[in-house]
């Protein structure tokens, strides 16, 4: 891990640990190591009992998450699942999820819906949050007793005129 990703873990750490609710921005270049930052936060949070949502404004960036954090949050035993739209939740993971047996979420907009129930959502992660909406970030953040927010976003690219 690089000494950013190293702060930026220890920083999150931090407001994780503190009694006010966390509302912080990762900023970094496409690559620079986010998603693994906030797994490791999503970590945390299930260490405590919590469950951890990523919501992603795709269902090809919700995949890739997916494929990212579920081999490497198993090998720690932790249990991740996949929502989005196409596949549903199905009775059984949507059952899961409620009865905490999912600890961490990753999904699109599915995450929102009304059926999607969590036991104890602790951590709402939000990938590319300038792609979603105030309301819809509320939404999912509502399906948890004030739960800490991490938003998600990659560094702009300059544009120069030649």
């Amino acid at each position: 891990m690089t000494g950013s990703q190293k702060q930026a873990i220890e920083a999150i750490r931090t407001d994780l640990r503190s009694p006010e609710r966390m509302l912080r921005l990762l900023q970094g270049d496409v690559g620079s190591g986010k998603t693994l930052v906030a797994l490791s936060a999503m970590a945390d949070v299930t260490e405590d009992g919590g469950q951890a949502a990523l919501m992603a404004p795709t269902e090809v960036l919700a995949r890739q998450h997916f494929a990212t954090i579920a081999p490497l949050a198993a090998t720690a035993g932790l249990k991740a699942e996949l929502f989005t739209g196409r596949e549903g939740g199905g009775n059984a993971k949507l059952a899961a999820l409620a009865a905490g047996e999912i600890d961490i979420a990753i999904g699109t907009h599915a995450l929102f819906q009304e059926a999607v129930r969590f036991k104890d959502l602790a951590l709402v992660v939000v990938d590319e949050q300038h792609r979603f909406g105030v309301h819809q970030r509320m939404l999912l953040a509502a399906k948890g007793a004030a739960p800490d927010l991490l938003v998600m976003t990659a560094t702009p690219i300059p544009r120069t005129l030649v």
